[in-house]
């Protein structure tokens, strides 16, 4: 009889646990495929250009907060923000995070960002800083971000002192 308890016993646990793995497993795939999804907006970007790459992977009433000035809200206002775009512009990012929401359906990710382009001398400067997007899944289940924000320059990494 023994036995047949601890037998029990463990079916139990089991049946307890898996679906908690099988959640973690599910969540994890998705953090796996924003990531992706972060990446080809990035290489996209650099290939097709920002404004571009940008309004492919734009959610319709998504926000973009840029330094001075107010949050640009909406694609048709976001769109004609692009409508003069500098040409010698190349925007590339490499997400260093990302997370999703317990429903599957919102994530963000951060990371470091790139900007390349002609000086008035020029020269090609070369800008870095860091970005966090919010992201949500529409009802085709294709990530499209909802906000884009990013810092300007690089201090110490890890938040260290120089």
């Amino acid at each position: 009889m023994y036995k047949g308890v601890t037998i029990i016993t463990a079916l139990l646990f089991l049946a307890m646990i898996l679906p908690g793995c099988e959640q973690m497993d599910r969540k994890q795939k998705m953090i796996g495929d924003l990531l992706k999804v972060d990446r080809e907006f990035s290489r996209k970007s650099v290939e097709l250009g920002a404004p571009e790459s940008f309004l492919q992977y734009i959610d319709d009433s998504c926000a973009l907060l840029r330094p001075n000035r107010y949050p640009v809200i909406g694609r048709d206002k976001i769109a004609a923000m692009f409508s003069k775009p500098d040409t010698s512009m190349v925007l590339s990012w490499e997400p260093l995070h990302a997370d999703v929401s317990a429903s599957n359906d919102l994530g963000y990710t951060y990371g470091i960002y790139t900007i390349q382009m002609d000086s008035p001398e020029g020269k090609v400067v070369t800008k870095e800083g860091t970005y966090v997007t919010i992201w949500k899944k529409n009802k085709k289940g294709e990530w499209k971000f909802v906000l884009d924000t990013g810092n300007q320059g690089l201090g110490p990494q890890n938040g260290e002192k120089k």
